[in-house]
């Protein structure tokens, strides 16, 4: 997300690195974030406030003595980007019993599977939500709710051929009182347009039941629509807050600038992804600082801690300090790294990394290609040999590469590569280390951080900024 706006941003500010900030060249940065700003699909008013807000601050700014003039306009275009977010973290309101959370938004805007990634986090912060299925007018919209409902191992409440919105939030209330639900989310009904009968209904549930939140469902990629869509609903509504869905899909990102500014409501939650769980909280602070190609270290340790399990890294550790870490350890290792998300995303959220949004991509594929490779060589192991490492003699091998359909040379590089890191780890006698805070110390595993098999300047260059900036910050 931004990566474009951020790529172009960080150009302009370093062109004024060294430099004494004078009224010309102030104006020539003006112009350049102006056009960065409309490239990434920021709403022309949004645009004009915010250089009228950056001029006005670094004409009034003084120079300080020793401090180069471009950290001081980093500063400046810092702290407006984080008043154009919504300046502050706005946790979601959990007052009533149960108290009501309410979806809105256009159909397709990803309002369904926002409320089932919702329930998802809802249920990690140790609240017990009912999903309620209110559209009841688009063709398999229950059963969708039905099956995320499913998977998340979440109720969903429904009424079977019932069409009247209001019985149905009215029994759903109902029921969680008697059966110990705490929250209640209603994925209300969506329409590809917003017509008078849709807000109509809306506007009864909200009178009604009065929701705690009303949340407006908006896909990031829709760019200027969004504004338009955003100031419709809480014209009509009021809205309390906004989530934005499939950010990690817009590289331009102007959306997100521009429907927090132009409703005055805040940004609450982001969907960064695909899976049920990326759905974030939103924290204009740590969104300003990725922007400008500061990183968002906090972030990156939070969803760490999350994902890391604590019981695992201490059996490991035991296995390790006895040299018995066998590959299905290793399996799992990777299974915790897939989990904590791709290699593209954790280069975006490490500060100083300068790297491009297709290069972090190149460099994400080919590690994915890596590890995948990895996996096909262990699930062709024997139980034995996935156990047993040191099994591994000529003839195994050659009968490994020959079930899997690959090259004997890449089996024994692999293998070589996890004898080292094994050996390695043998010696460490304090796993804390390699999980400091939650987050694994990927310089201590070698080539094994499926990048073993990508060469070139790239690879080299970005993994060694990459432990570089992750030692930094243990």
């Amino acid at each position: 997300m931004f990566d474009n706006l951020s790529e172009k941003l960080q150009n302009i500010i370093s062109q004024t690195r060294g430099k004494e900030l004078t009224q010309d060249n102030m104006q020539e940065a003006l112009r350049e974030i102006r056009r960065a700003l409309l490239e990434a699909d920021v709403n022309l008013r949004v645009v004009k406030a915010f250089i009228s807000s950056i001029k006005d601050k670094a004409e009034g700014e003084k120079v300080l003595e020793g401090v180069d003039p471009s950290q001081q306009l980093i500063k400046i275009v810092h702290d407006e980007l984080v008043n154009l977010l919504g300046k502050e973290q706005n946790p979601l309101d959990f007052s009533g019993n149960p108290n009501i959370i309410m979806m809105l938004g256009l159909q397709g805007s990803g309002k369904t599977t926002s409320s089932a990634k919702l329930a998802v986090k809802l249920k990690k912060e140790g609240r017990n939500p009912l999903l309620v299925a209110c559209d009841v007018y688009r063709p398999a919209a229950i059963s969708q709710l039905q099956t995320l409902g499913r998977e998340i191992e979440t109720e969903v409440f429904t009424i079977p051929d019932n069409k009247d919105v209001q019985v149905i939030v009215q029994n759903a209330i109902n029921y969680s009182r008697e059966n110990g639900f705490n929250t209640i989310i209603l994925d209300t009904a969506g329409r590809l347009q917003i017509d008078t009968d849709m807000m109509a209904e809306l506007l009864l549930i909200d009178r009604i039941f009065k929701p705690n939140e009303k949340l407006l469902v908006i896909d990031a990629m829709t760019g200027q629509e969004a504004v338009n869509v955003a100031e419709n609903f809480d014209a009509q509504l009021g809205l309390t807050g906004l989530v934005l869905t499939k950010l990690d899909g817009d590289s331009r990102g102007g959306s997100a600038l521009s429907v927090s500014y132009c409703t005055g409501k805040p940004i609450k939650l982001t969907g960064t992804g695909e899976k049920l769980n990326a759905l974030e909280d939103f924290y204009p602070e740590r969104m300003a600082t990725r922007i400008l190609g500061m990183g968002d270290i906090v972030s990156l340790v939070e969803r760490a801690q999350e994902v890391f399990d604590e019981k695992q890294a201490r059996e490991l550790e035991e296995k390790m300090s006895k040299n018995n870490f066998s590959f299905n350890d290793f399996l799992k290792m990777q299974k915790q790294m897939k989990m904590f998300g791709s290699m593209d995303q954790i280069l975006g959220m490490l500060p100083g990394m300068n790297i491009s949004k297709n290069d972090r991509e190149k460099l994400s594929h080919e590690g994915d290609k890596q590890f995948k490779k990895m996996e096909v060589f262990i699930s062709s192991m024997t139980p034995e040999e996935r156990n047993n490492p040191d099994l591994l003699n000529t003839s195994r091998k050659k009968r490994i590469a020959k079930g899997c359909g690959m090259d004997l040379a890449e089996l024994n590089t692999f293998l070589k590569q996890f004898e080292q890191m094994r050996m390695m780890m043998k010696g460490m006698t304090d796993m804390k280390s390699m999980f400091k805070g939650g987050m694994p110390d990927f310089s201590r595993m070698g080539n094994m951080g499926g990048l073993g098999g990508f060469k070139g300047k790239l690879g080299k260059h970005a993994m060694n900024k990459a432990m570089s900036m992750m030692r930094r910050f243990k």
